[in-house]
Order: C-alpha cells, then structure tokens, then sequence
C-alpha cells in the first residue's frame, strides 16, 4: 500500500470499475471486482473508514430490533433485511478471524412475561441463522447467573436473556479490504477527492477529476465504469455525474460514548431492549472500555462531521442507569463519535427509525454512473457483489464468479488466537501489546515485529496505559497508508475513540514517528500535531457543553 505507486497507476492506466468512496462498501467493491479479473480503482476522499464506516456499533449482526419489526409490522422487507445479516454474519466472522469474534449479548428482564417474550423472539433470531453458523443458541438466563457475567447489573432485574451475536473492529477490517483488494491488483488511494467528471458526446462518463488533498495535484482517472460508493454522501456523486438526478439518502445520525470498562465489568455486551425513542441501545465491551450507544436522529448539515453532543450523552447515560447497581454520570466519559447511516428515503413521510436498512444498486442510464445505496456494515459483501454482479450483466457484458465468500483477508491467514504468546516470545514486549499485536494486524505481526526492530525507540509505548507502540505510526505509514495523525489515532489504532486525553498525550509522538517515516519537514510535524489536538478539543466541547 505505498500510495506513489498507486497514485501513478491512477494517473496512467485505464480502468474498467472506478470505484468512489473508501468505506466498507466501497472496499468490497473494489476487491470484488478485482478477484473478478476487472482492472480496478479505488479512491477515498479523506481515510479508508474514515466515515460511517468506522463509526459503527461494531457488531456483525441480523437485527434484533429489525425482527421485532418485522413481526409486529408485518414488514417482509425488515425479515428478509434480517435474513441477508445472518447469512452474511457467518462469513464476516470467518474471512478476518483476527478483526472479528463472537460476542455473548444479555438482555436483562423485569418479569418472566418479558423473559419468555425475548426468550421466544432471540429463538427466531437463531433459527434465521446460517446453516454454517456455529455460533451457541440463545437462553434463558437466571438473575443469580447474570450476576456472574456483568457484576455491576441492577439488583432489580428478574432474569435475562443470553445470545450470540457477532463484533469486529469496523475500521481496521475496512482497512483489511481495501488492502487485500490492493494485493489483488486494484489501485488505491485515499486523502483523493473527486471534483468532476469527463462525459462524451452522449452524456456518459468516461473519467473522473481527482484531486489529491495532500499536494494539490490533480490526475484524470479514465474507466469504463464509475462506481459510487460514498454512503451518506452518494447524492453529491449522482449530482456530480447529472445535476438532473432528484436525491434518494437521508441520513441518519448515531452517536455513541465511551466508558471505563468496570461500569459493568464482564466481558458480555448488555441490550437494553427498551428506550424513549424506540431503538435499542448496546453497551458493548470493546478495547478495555466499555462503547454505550446509539441513537438515530435526522441529519442534514453533512458538510459538518457528526459529533457526540453533551444532550446525546445525557440521553443515553438516562438508558443505561436503570440497568446498573451504580448510576454513571457524565464525567465518567472518556470520549465519544458520531456517525450517519445512508437510509434510502423510500418515504418522504416516514421517519429514519422506520426506514429499512437494505441496498439498492442504482443506475443512471444518462451519465451511466453505477451507486450503490443504502445497507449496513454486516452485509457490505452481499452489497458489493450486487453491485458488480449488476455491472457485469448490463455494462462489461460478462459473468465471472464471486469468490468474496472464501476470501481471507489480510492478516488471517492461519490466524490462531492464542499465537500472541508467540509473539511475546519472539519480541519479549509485554503481554497486553503482544495481545494487542496479534489482534490487530493477525499474520501480518510479523512485519510489524521486523519494523519495531529497526530502532529500539520504536518499542517505546506511545502512551502510558495502553498497549500501542510508537513504531506502530511508522508501520501505518509505511503499509497502511496512514497519511495524517488522525488516520493513525483514530483508524489504524482506534485511540481516538477510547481516550481524547490519551490521544492528545499522543498526538505530538503519532506526529514526529509519521513525519520522519513520510519525509515531513520539522515545521509540518508541529503543525499536524497541534492540528489534531485542536480537532480533539472540538469534539470535547460538544460533548461537554
């Protein structure tokens, strides 16, 4: 992934896909078509993830809230949104084992009437399952067993009910993609921006306009196909390509903050089944804190980035109290991040928590812009296939075999969980960073091991409490294509969600490693690392006003 190298093969050869946006539908689009045979292009306007697709929940699920919907509201469509996340939880837990697991959920109860309701309904969760699904079944748990998985639940509970869902690590197994569509053969770049498109005489696209927003360098990129992946912001694609195109997405705005772990102190996730506004909320742990959200509120300032604000923390704190043996409180927060999910607005009338969260793949027949719409992260395969399945058969006029199902990713190849000890062995780091290393670049450890031994400074932790390393900023810009402190601290280790404080601590270190491995001047290194600190401090105040 060394980003020269891909910038001069955007800039002289000729594609058959484009394919715009780097998040996870358009990283599986791109490794789609590439394992196709299709010579393939990828572009990202700021950092692979960088957008919805690293602001998840983190889970690899069917929908539990989508079931209920379903049945209540006799909505086929919510079912089969159901099935398409089940069938497809299976093969995102099995093509990156070391970015993705099995997650144990609880939800708590206050009577066996609502025991037996969940009890019933997770029953038909587990059977809409993969018949390849070996994930355990749910049951019925009772209030002394709760209490030995997540001590710090509420005194006041009845019982809960146990199931099994899936968790990844939603930015680095995007990361994961676009990097095996590379060593696929695809092109790829991020921090590029689409600004326009070439049309011949027929109103049809045959190249796109980029401009690189590192060197203010602008390339022409020519394709057969241009592909727009860009989630909440696919309007601005179809406008771009023709203006005449009436805009299909509202986006929908989910926030989630962050919590020491010991606020329930298990390593199950809890479901609060019931909230004000309808939706439910997790509280999962996640990298030794413990992630409480979401909501889901209209959005329309999208030239604005999504932000935790300090009404959302209070809404959500309000849903998590009745459920524990000690309130938590504001000032227990340790950061936060707000993401927004690409709806289709099929209903003009009907309000973004009842909109289904399927895809469609969209073609404008006058420039010929290809857009895949809508979706969730568990089924961002299924997405890319559809979409590459639908450009086969009606522009490149072939029909190649999908192998996305069977593909590892990078990093888990032969991946066994308990090979960090190995890794302790061979390097002598502490446990926690071995476990760390392991789980986040899986087989690919190996290389990283072979960077940190360049300079012994580079095993130096990058912050006090926590298992990343300096040396890990130089491998995320060498492999990676980390090109700023937030693509490193936010993405390629997930700091920035965790801990604003730590990341701050950070920033100036992230800054000085990537500089010199990126040949930034002295001056550069301190102004990317007062730039973020002053993104940091954004965020904190929004979520502390």
């Amino acid at each position: 992934m060394k980003r020269s190298n891909h910038l001069e093969k955007l800039r002289t050869e000729e594609f058959d896909c484009l394919i715009i946006g780097g998040g996870a539908s358009g990283a599986g689009c791109a490794l789609d078509s590439a394992l196709r045979g299709y010579k393939t292009a990828l572009v990202e306007k700021t950092d692979f993830a960088a957008a919805t697709s690293s602001k998840s929940t983190k889970l690899i699920h069917g929908g539990v809230r989508y079931l209920e919907q379903a049945f209540k509201n006799f909505d086929f469509a919510q079912l089969a949104q159901v099935r398409h996340g089940l069938d497809e939880r299976h093969t995102v837990l099995q093509n990156a084992p070391h970015l993705a697991r099995p997650l144990a959920l609880i939800t708590p109860v206050f009577s066996w009437l609502e025991g037996l309701y969940f009890t019933i309904g997770l029953t038909i969760y587990g059977w809409f399952a993969s018949g390849k699904d070996t994930l355990p079944s749910s049951k019925w748990l009772s209030k002394a067993a709760v209490k030995e998985r997540i001590p710090r639940i509420s005194e006041k509970i009845h019982s809960a009910v146990l199931y099994y869902d899936g968790q990844l690590d939603d930015a680095r197994y995007c990361l994961a993609i676009a990097q095996t569509a590379a060593e696929a053969g695809a092109a790829v770049a991020n921090h590029l921006e689409i600004t326009g498109f070439e049309k011949n005489n027929a109103g049809q696209l045959t190249a796109a306009h980029a401009k690189d927003l590192h060197t203010g360098e602008t390339l022409l990129i020519r394709a057969k196909v241009m592909i727009n992946c860009t989630g909440p912001y696919a309007d601005h694609i179809r406008q771009l390509a023709n203006e005449a195109q009436s805009p299909r997405i509202r986006p929908s705005k989910g926030v989630h903050a962050i919590l020491p772990y010991k606020v329930l102190g298990g390593e199950d996730a809890l479901l609060i089944p019931k909230t004000p506004d309808g939706r439910v909320v997790f509280a999962i742990p996640f990298q030794g804190k413990l992630m409480l959200g979401t909501t889901d509120t209209e959005y329309r300032e999208l030239a604005k980035e999504p932000q935790l604000e300090a009404a959302e923390i209070d809404f959500l704190l309000e849903t998590l109290n009745p459920y524990l043996d000690q309130p938590v409180n504001a000032k227990q927060v340790l950061a936060g991040f707000g993401g927004l999910r690409p709806l289709i607005a099929s209903d003009p009338d009907k309000g973004t928590k009842g909109l289904v969260r399927d895809h469609e793949v969209e073609h404008d027949k006058t420039s010929n812009l290809i857009s895949l719409l809508g979706g969730k992260w568990t089924t961002y395969r299924l997405m890319a296939k559809d979409t590459i399945d639908y450009v086969e058969e009606h522009l490149l006029g072939q029909a190649k075999a999908c192998t996305t199902d069977q593909q590892i990713l990078v990093g888990g190849e032969g991946f066994v969980p308990e090979d960090w000890q190995k890794i302790m062995a061979a390097s002598g780091l502490p446990a926690d960073t071995c476990q760390h290393i392991h789980q986040h670049y899986g087989s690919r450890a190996t290389l990283l091991l072979s960077v940190l031994e360049e300079k012994e400074a580079w095993k130096t932790p990058l912050v006090e409490g926590y298992p990343y390393l300096i040396g890990e900023a130089v491998y995320a810009a060498r492999y990676e294509m980390a090109g700023t402190v937030r693509d490193f601290l936010a993405r390629r280790i997930r700091l920035e969600i965790l801990d604003w404080d730590a990341a701050q601590q950070a920033a100036g270190r992230v800054a000085k490693a990537m500089g010199q491995e990126l040949g930034w001047e002295a001056a550069y290194i301190l102004q990317a690392a007062e730039e973020y600190i002053e993104q940091l401090y954004a965020l904190r105040d929004l979520a502390q006003a």
